[in-house]
């Protein structure tokens, strides 16, 4: 016996809209027919394990298959079954009230991140990719028969009664349109089940794999051999590590399932964070710390979100603070709620409360770590240095708590804590305003020169070389107690802290206005600032500076500083060139009667300045060692 009905939909054209808007990608549909395959085959355990099933289930395993020349996909479970009663009210009543809320809501504004799971229309999602679907079921109650819905993608469908069907569960058969035959591709499919499906909790069988196994022989040479059959290619792991208790796990559990997440990657991490919450929200994972060195840049291999083992997305910036989205792992919780737009997740409270959660567990690591193993903790710290630094940066509660393991390391390879270094320099490196300056050098080669003129003042200079450092430091600024960050190049030695007490000039002031002219002579005028300063005789006769505050404005907004920042970041590179007033080089310029000659020593003076910040370049270096060659010979 046959049945024929109309699913009662006032909308027209139904599934050309479902079709449409229903997801931003249609390959969304294998994750939907493979998790409500999972969800009956799950459901059935439940009631035999209640005794409300009987008998023995048999091997639970869901099916994927692919007849190319039928043009079908079939996803075959052997879980609860559907009677004829159940296919009318869950497929046609039930899913059908979804589609229509869905078209009513979305019919003319369509929310792209939508996922229809919100509208209870998971199985509606085949149409995305079929013409016609056909569902063969037989419900594990005694004395069900197995029926058979049809549906050709209008509202008319075709539901009857069949004995082909013989085992209980549900086999849903797409027959694929024309313009999705891409779905019809074997290394297609296995893509897809790779993607979503690689932890689902119920096996996934898709076709055969070539396997090699022992015959029990011996070649010539001794050796075992082998046969290749073929074997069932299994998806998934359907007890993935971040399920299991931490206290039954092994540090190579973890190393092995992070190459399982990340085939591509060959460095290994440097720790990891287990998490298992369920009060007040579900949440369990794992994350992993990578080795990020020195760099800030889009992640490529990102945190990937589940919920109940099914894949999500690894789009996770929504739900995690962004500074977390540069670690690796796994999050899955319930309680996220997956299938409404991205604004409604930013305001849902109980993201919120597993964000917040996330960053604290973080937090604790980092402490736990710091406190237990320093020395190990040191000498990572420079391949997590730019995490710390930007959830600092960025998230006021991972601020108070990084404050107590954040490092600062020195030029010479020396890390301290915050409270730590502030002890170390505070005697030698307080100003006469009371403020203790943090010195500081980007480059240590680059910078070489003004680190050892510090250094010989007895001061500590700090090695500040990460792309964050400059909205990093002006962060820091904003929190520590009455502390300043000085370049190292930012000012001669004698300016970079100052002190009461004060150098005396061997120039008069008319003997440096009779000077400047002729050093501003030598350089681009519209580049650098002649000054004199009374320096010591051992500095060296001429150097170059540049003000702090407009290079750490520059490089703000080369990092991504916003707003008036646009404003420093297109006015051009200036320098201010430090005339050393007491070198005796500068007295030689001086006296020299030869302007040629005293162009030239001021000309070589200039350029060793240059040299030294590598700002002596091309043309200008080429004449420099010839003209150094010159006054040699």
């Amino acid at each position: 016996m046959s049945t024929t009905g109309k699913i009662n939909v006032q909308t027209e054209n139904i599934f050309p809209i479902i079709k449409k808007f229903l997801y931003s990608d249609h390959e969304i549909f294998l994750r939907e027919l493979v998790s409500n395959a999972t969800d009956a085959t799950q459901k059935l355990k439940a009631l035999a394990s209640m005794g409300e099933a009987k008998g023995d289930l048999g091997d639970l395993k869901i099916e994927v298959v692919l007849d190319k020349a039928a043009k079908t996909l079939t996803i075959k479970d052997k879980g609860l079954g559907m009677t004829a009663e159940e296919i009318e009210k869950y497929i046609t009543q039930i899913a059908f009230s979804g589609a229509e809320e869905f078209v009513n809501q979305y019919k003319d504004k369509v929310d792209k991140n939508v996922v229809i799971g919100h509208f209870g229309l998971g199985f509606y999602s085949a149409f995305m990719v079929a013409k016609k679907v056909e569902i063969f079921s037989l419900s594990f109650k005694e004395g069900s028969k197995a029926v058979r819905w049809e549906c050709d993608g209008s509202p008319d469908y075709t539901i009857e009664e069949v004995d082909t069907k013989k085992e209980r569960g549900t086999s849903i058969v797409l027959h694929i349109a024309d313009d999705s035959e891409e779905f019809l591709e074997d290394s297609r499919i296995q893509t897809l089940l790779t993607k979503y499906c690689k932890f689902l909790p119920v096996e996934i069988v898709f076709g055969t794999k070539s396997s090699w196994v022992p015959t029990g022989e011996k070649d010539e040479k001794g050796h075992e051999k082998e046969e290749e059959i073929q074997v069932e290619n299994i998806i998934n792991n359907p007890v993935p590590l971040w399920i299991k208790k931490p206290a039954d796990l092994k540090e190579e559990d973890y190393k092995a399932f992070y190459r399982e997440l990340y085939p591509m990657q060959f460095e290994e991490p440097l720790f990891h964070i287990h998490m298992n919450v369920d009060y007040p929200f579900n949440l369990t994972g794992v994350l992993y710390f990578p080795k990020l060195s020195n760099k800030f840049e889009a992640p490529k291999d990102r945190i990937q979100l589940y919920s109940n083992q099914v894949f999500v997305t690894d789009n996770v910036e929504n739900i995690v603070p962004d500074f977390l989205t540069m670690l690796r792992g796994v999050i899955d919780s319930p309680d996220i709620p997956l299938n409404v737009s991205r604004s409604y997740l930013q305001a849902d409270s109980n993201v919120k409360k597993i964000s917040a959660h996330i960053t604290k567990k973080v937090a604790d690591k980092l402490e736990d770590l710091f406190k237990k193993e320093r020395t190990d903790f040191e000498a990572k710290w420079d391949d997590i240095k730019i995490f710390v630094q930007y959830g600092m940066i960025s998230d006021e509660k991972f601020y108070e708590k990084a404050v107590k393991f954040a490092l600062l390391k020195n030029t010479d390879n020396k890390a301290f804590t915050f409270e730590e270094y502030n002890a170390h320099v505070k005697p030698n490196q307080t100003d006469k305003d009371n403020k203790v300056v943090y010195l500081y050098a980007t480059n240590i080669d680059e910078q070489h020169t003004y680190i050892d003129a510090a250094k010989s003042r007895g001061y500590d200079i700090l090695l500040m070389d990460s792309p964050l450092d400059a909205h990093y430091i002006n962060h820091l600024e904003s929190k520590l107690d009455n502390v300043q960050f000085v370049r190292v190049d930012s000012d001669t030695v004698e300016k970079l802290i100052k002190k009461d007490e004060v150098q005396v000039s061997k120039l008069t002031e008319e003997e440096q206005n009779t000077l400047k002219p002729i050093v501003e002579g030598v350089v681009a005028k519209e580049k650098y600032t002649v000054i004199f300063e009374s320096l010591s005789e051992t500095d060296s006769p001429m150097l170059i500076t540049r003000p702090e505050f407009m290079r750490r404005m520059k490089d703000m907004q080369a990092m991504g500083g916003g707003g008036g920042m646009n404003f420093y970041g297109s006015m051009p590179d200036m320098y201010n060139l430090v005339v050393n007033a007491n070198h005796p080089l500068i007295s030689k310029i001086l006296v020299e009667k030869d302007a040629k000659v005293q162009s030239q020593l001021a000309k070589q003076a200039a350029d060793l300045a240059m040299l030294s910040q590598g700002l002596l370049k091309g043309e200008e270096l080429t004449k420099f060692i010839k003209r150094s060659v010159e006054m040699i010979n």
